[in-house]
C-alpha cells in the first residue's frame, strides 16, 4: 500500500531530510504502480533498471534541491542516452540515442529519477494519441476515453498519479490539451525559454518543451530546473531566468484579464462554457477586471499551423531515409526503392499524410503563396497580442472545446485533430508561454482553463493560477485507478 508517491514534493523532501525515506523505497512505490496502472498503456519504455541504479547513486550523497529524488517521466520524443526514444514510430522502434536532450542533463544534474519513456502521437502528429505505433493511452478518469495529444502518455501518468512530474513538448497544444482532458497542470512555456536540444523536431518554429504536474507549484519547480539558455539550441532565449516561485500565493487582486474573444465563441460546448464563466465570476468576485478583447487573425489559427506545422514537418522528417539511424526495408532493389519503401512502411497513415501535404506547400510554386504569406499573417498574430498585453495582465480563455471524448470516435476524420486543438493553436503562433489549469468537472470528466502571458511572464501566470487552484479546490485523485488514494 502506497505511503509516500502520493504526498506533495514538499512534504517527499522532508522526509528525505529526516532520513525517514529513500529514493530507493519511493521507486519501489513507484514501480509498483506502474505494474498496477499497465492499461493505461501510457509508457513505451520502463527505466526500471537506470532508475534505480541512480537512486542509489543519489543515496550516497547529501539531499539537495526539493526535486532531488523526485521521478519523472519523459515523453518519448526527447532523448535520452542508451535508453529508446521511439517517437511512438515503427520508424524509431530500435533507436538509442548517443547523448542525452539538454533538459535531460539538467534534470539528472538535479538529482531526479527518469523512470520510463511515455507514449504520444507518432511523432507528435495528432491530438489523441492515437496515431501511436504501439496504441493509444488511455485516460485514467475513464479508460474507453483518449488523453488528448500528442503529450498524451505524460499527462496519463502524472493524472493517475505515478509520478508526480513529467515532460511532454507542446508544438500546437499538445502540452495543454491532453492535460485538460486528464486533469492536470501544464505549462507551454514562452518559446526559446526551454532549449529543444534533442527534442525531436515536428515544426522547429513552434515546438516547446514544458514541465506537467500535478500542482501548479510543483510545475513551477520543474520549470525552474529547465530553463535557461543553451548555446546548442540557436533559438534559445537569454532572458535571465527567475525564481518561477516567486509570486504563488501572493495576492491577485486589481489584475486586468482579457478573454479572446473568438476563443469563447460558438466553437466552445455549453459544459466548457459553463466551467469557464464560473472562474471568470470568481476573478471578478476577487476584485479582479476581465473584459473581452478581439486578437487579430485567431480565426485563421488552424489554417495558419496547418500550412506552418505541415511544411516543417515535411522537411525535418526527410531526415528518417534508412540510411543513417532507424528503420530499413529489407526489401528494395534500389536507392530508390529503399527510401521509398522505408518511409511508406515506417511511418504512420497521419504522419505521411502531413509530410506529403507539407512538400507540396514548399513546393517553388507554392512556397510564397502558402508559407510565407502564413508565416506573415503569423507576425500580425503575435503583434496582436502584443498590443493586448499593453492593456492587460494576462488573458484566458478555455483550454479545449470539449471534455475528453471515447476513443476511436475521430479517427476517420482528419481535420478534427486540428479542430480539437484550435483553441490552444494560437499561443504556439505567437510562441506566447500558455498554461492549463483544472477548472471543472461535467460528467465526472476534469475540465481546464489556460492563462496566456505576454513573453516570459510565467511567473505572473503561476501567480494567478495558483490563486484559482487553491479557491476552485478540485478533488484530483477522484479518476485514478488505484485503491490507495
Amino acid at each position: 500500500m502506497s505511503k509516500y508517491i502520493d504526498l506533495s514534493i514538499l512534504e517527499i523532501h522532508a522526509l528525505y531530510k529526516e532520513k525517514k525515506l529513500t529514493p530507493t523505497m519511493l521507486l519501489d512505490e513507484v514501480f509498483e504502480r506502474i505494474e498496477k496502472e499497465k492499461d493505461l498503456n501510457c509508457f513505451i519504455t520502463i527505466c526500471k533498471e537506470e532508475a534505480y541504479s541512480d537512486a542509489k547513486r543519489l543515496e550516497q550523497e547529501e539531499v539537495r534541491g526539493l526535486l532531488w529524488g523526485i521521478p519523472i517521466a519523459i515523453k518519448d520524443n526527447i532523448v535520452t542516452k542508451n535508453i529508446r526514444t521511439t517517437c511512438a514510430s515503427k520508424m524509431l522502434e530500435h533507436f538509442l540515442p548517443i547523448y542525452d536532450a539538454t533538459v535531460i542533463e539538467k534534470i539528472k544534474k538535479e538529482g531526479l529519477l527518469i523512470v520510463g519513456k511515455m507514449n504520444m502521437d507518432e511523432f507528435a502528429m495528432g491530438s489523441t494519441s492515437e496515431t501511436s505505433y504501439f496504441g493509444p493511452p488511455k485516460n485514467p478518469w475513464n479508460l474507453s476515453f483518449i488523453t488528448g495529444g500528442s503529450s498524451g502518455g505524460s499527462a496519463a501518468c502524472v493524472a493517475a498519479r505515478i509520478t508526480p512530474l513529467a515532460l511532454g513538448s507542446d508544438t500546437g497544444g499538445s502540452i495543454r490539451q491532453p492535460a485538460s482532458y486528464t486533469g492536470i497542470v501544464g505549462m507551454k512555456p514562452t518559446y526559446g525559454r526551454v532549449s529543444r536540444y534533442g527534442l525531436i523536431a515536428f515544426a522547429s518554429s513552434l515546438d516547446q518543451i514544458g514541465p506537467m504536474t500535478r500542482t501548479v507549484y510543483e510545475n513551477a519547480l520543474l520549470l525552474n530546473v529547465i530553463a535557461g539558455h543553451d548555446e546548442k539550441d540557436l533559438t534559445s532565449s537569454t532572458e535571465p531566468v527567475e525564481d518561477f516561485t516567486a509570486f504563488i500565493g501572493k495576492d491577485v487582486q486589481h489584475l486586468k484579464i482579457g478573454i479572446p474573444s473568438y476563443l469563447v465563441s460558438d466553437v466552445v460546448s455549453d459544459e466548457v462554457r459553463c466551467v469557464f464563466e464560473n472562474v471568470v465570476s470568481l476573478l471578478k468576485e476577487n476584485g479582479n477586471t476581465v473584459e473581452l478583447v478581439d486578437i487579430s487573425y485567431l480565426e485563421q489559427a488552424v489554417s495558419l499551423y496547418q500550412v506552418i506545422a505541415m511544411g516543417e514537418a515535411s522537411s525535418n522528417l526527410a531526415r528518417f531515409d534508412g540510411i543513417r539511424y532507424g528503420y530499413r526495408t529489407d526489401n528494395a532493389n534500389s536507392v530508390d526503392e529503399l527510401y521509398e519503401k522505408t518511409r511508406s512502411e515506417g511511418f504512420g497513415e497521419e504522419v505521411k499524410r502531413r509530410i506529403m501535404v507539407g512538400s507540396s506547400l514548399l513546393s517553388s510554386s507554392k512556397a510564397k503563396i502558402y508559407y510565407d504569406k502564413a508565416l506573415s499573417i503569423r507576425d500580425d498574430m503575435r503583434s496582436s497580442f502584443l498590443q493586448a498585453f499593453e492593456k492587460y495582465d494576462l488573458l484566458i480563455a478555455p483550454t479545449t472545446t470539449t471534455k475528453a471524448y471515447s476513443l476511436g470516435q475521430g479517427l476517420d476524420d482528419p481535420l478534427k485533430s486540428f479542430m480539437d486543438d484550435v483553441l490552444v493553436i494560437p499561443a504556439n503562433m505567437a510562441g506566447l508561454p500558455a498554461l492549463n489549469l483544472p477548472a471543472g468537472f461535467h460528467e465526472q470528466l476534469p475540465i481546464g482553463i489556460q492563462i496566456i502571458g505576454a513573453p516570459f511572464k510565467e511567473a505572473t501566470m503561476y501567480q494567478l493560477a495558483s490563486f484559482l487552484e487553491e479557491k476552485l479546490a478540485l478533488d484530483l485523485e477522484g479518476g485514478v485507478h488505484h485503491d490507495e488514494i
